[in-house]
């Protein structure tokens, strides 16, 4: 599937501009990480674009994520990428262990997406200058952004064998790179 293919199908079935959002960020992470790893990283962009394009129209566990894979396969998408996105659920960790990068990096980046993009909402220059040490004064905040599972984004870590620092420094980079198709970008990077 390509890019443009995957973002049609976003489109088609999110409506959320956050949503959207928050898919273009995991995207970005997925892109950055492949390049990092050596791996193929419009594969890693796609499966990061459609993680949760699903998640509107079947939210519920263990719909979201099975729902969404049956019409990948019907669309005769790949099924790395179907396997990737339905091991990023726990709910399907029997069937879809986390057991190859992909699947690592999916599941590593998808909450700290969420969580980079709550700091840099609360921050004057949104993305920029951000630091790894904001982040973790945050996530020690625990009724901030208090639905995002923090040992997930520890577990993440070790899962890419990275520091929890340099986790989140990867993800603050790919985000930053597409700061202003997130909205975090200030004035000092509206051209971005």
């Amino acid at each position: 599937m390509t890019r443009h293919d995957a973002w049609a199908l976003l489109t088609e079935f999110t409506a959320s501009d956050s949503l959207r959002k928050h898919a273009l960020a995991v995207e970005a992470a997925m892109r950055h990480h492949a390049a990092r790893l050596g791996h193929d990283a419009d594969v890693w962009g796609v499966t990061g674009l459609l993680h949760d394009f699903d998640y509107e129209r079947w939210p519920d566990p263990p719909a979201h994520t099975r729902e969404g894979a049956r019409i990948l396969r019907a669309r005769g998408v790949d099924e790395e990428i179907v396997g990737a996105i339905l091991s990023h659920a726990e709910w399907n960790r029997d069937d879809y262990p986390l057991d190859r990068p992909i699947r690592d990096a999916l599941s590593a980046v998808d909450e700290l997406c969420g969580f980079v993009t709550a700091v840099a909402y609360v921050r004057p220059g949104k993305l920029e200058g951000l630091a790894p040490s904001s982040v973790r004064k945050k996530m020690k905040q625990k009724a901030f952004a208090a639905a995002v599972k923090r040992e997930d984004i520890e577990t993440g870590a070790a899962r890419l064998s990275l520091t929890l620092d340099d986790h989140i420094a990867h993800v603050i980079t790919a985000m930053q790179g597409i700061a202003g198709s997130l909205g975090l970008a200030d004035q000092g990077m509206a051209g971005v």
